[in-house]
């Protein structure tokens, strides 16, 4: 930590993070609130050498404009920090009833026919500047990516050349969220396709690294370009007038998860069997990461749970998964 920690859970935060860095995680930004944590506790429960409920419930509270996503992080942070004084044999209370359980992200995951839909969309020209043509080839295939292979936004975007090989039909992503590198294997119909791309791009760019090159070639294509992108063809879509939220770039990659999962239960595929490989697919954690995924748009796709009269059992219910 870059500034010292002042109570006495100082040893167990220090513990903590020492351990989240051995596992291979950055977990900056959780480093940063478990100094807002260390000094909530020297003001205002200096003696506490361990987490108990008075503090757990003071920590807890609410906060004036705070999201509850982030709420409930904050509590979910406290509750790891419990759970590693707990391992180390020493008593610590771990905070189960101040969550905002109802907290569910409100998402609309495209259909597999609207995202056919969308890509028809972005073969129409619609600009005569050459750089806006080739920036928008370059997203049409990037979404690809997110659909067929389940990718993050930075994931695609960050994308170098020399780790996508098309002979062997792999990606390799390389440092990714909690520094993970993890191998992606192409669909098959969607080869002829990056192959295609990638001669282009080598061929207009022969020098630069990005597989997604941004306007100025020698940085990748930017978040924003991407986002903005998406929603200027996802708004041409009909389904785009009836939706009060509509669906960002990410949602894509939900909805790999959903069609991935929906696709099983149609097949009388056991899900807890197949979902650990899922899991690792995606670069999650563990299997409830997965699990929460799909239960973002429970409500629809609730047919495929009709069809599926194990889907109780299949699709346990989750709370939204934790760092």
């Amino acid at each position: 930590m870059t500034s010292k920690v002042e109570s006495n859970l100082a040893p167990y935060i220090e513990g903590l993070i020492e351990q989240k860095h051995a596992d291979g995680f950055s977990y900056n930004a959780t480093e940063r609130l478990l100094r807002r944590l260390d000094a909530f506790c020297a003001n205002n429960f200096p003696e506490e050498d361990t987490v108990t409920y008075d503090l757990a419930a003071k920590w807890s509270g609410a906060h004036f404009g705070e999201s509850a996503g982030y709420h409930n992080h904050r509590i979910s942070i406290l509750k790891t920090l419990s759970m590693f004084i707990l391992s180390l044999g020493k008593e610590a209370y771990i905070p189960t009833n101040f969550s905002c359980k109802a907290y569910r992200p409100a998402l609309y995951i495209p259909s597999k026919d609207e995202v056919r839909e969308l890509l028809a969309k972005m073969d129409k020209l619609t600009s005569h500047n050459k750089n806006q043509r080739r920036l928008n080839k370059e997203c049409k295939v990037l979404f690809l990516l997110y659909f067929c292979c389940g990718l993050r936004l930075s994931e695609g975007r960050l994308l170098k050349r020399e780790n996508v090989d098309i002979d062997k039909a792999i990606i390799t992503i390389l440092g990714s969220k909690g520094k993970k590198d993890r191998l992606v294997y192409l669909p098959q119909d969607g080869i002829a396709v990056l192959k295609d791309y990638k001669e282009h791009i080598e061929s207009e760019f022969p020098n630069i690294q990005w597989m997604f090159p941004g306007k100025n070639p020698e940085k990748p294509i930017s978040c924003t370009g991407v986002e903005s992108c998406f929603n200027r063809y996802w708004a041409k879509l009909p389904v785009a007038e009836h939706l009060e939220k509509h669906p960002t770039p990410h949602c894509l990659r939900h909805a790999f998860v959903v069609e991935r999962i929906n696709e099983w239960m149609l097949n009388g595929i056991d899900t807890n069997q197949m979902l650990p490989y899922l899991s690792r697919y995606l670069g999650h954690n563990s299997p409830n990461e997965t699990y929460y995924y799909y239960h973002l748009v429970d409500k629809a796709f609730d047919v495929i749970r009709k069809k599926d009269t194990t889907s109780n059992r299949v699709i346990p219910e989750v709370i939204p998964y934790e760092e």
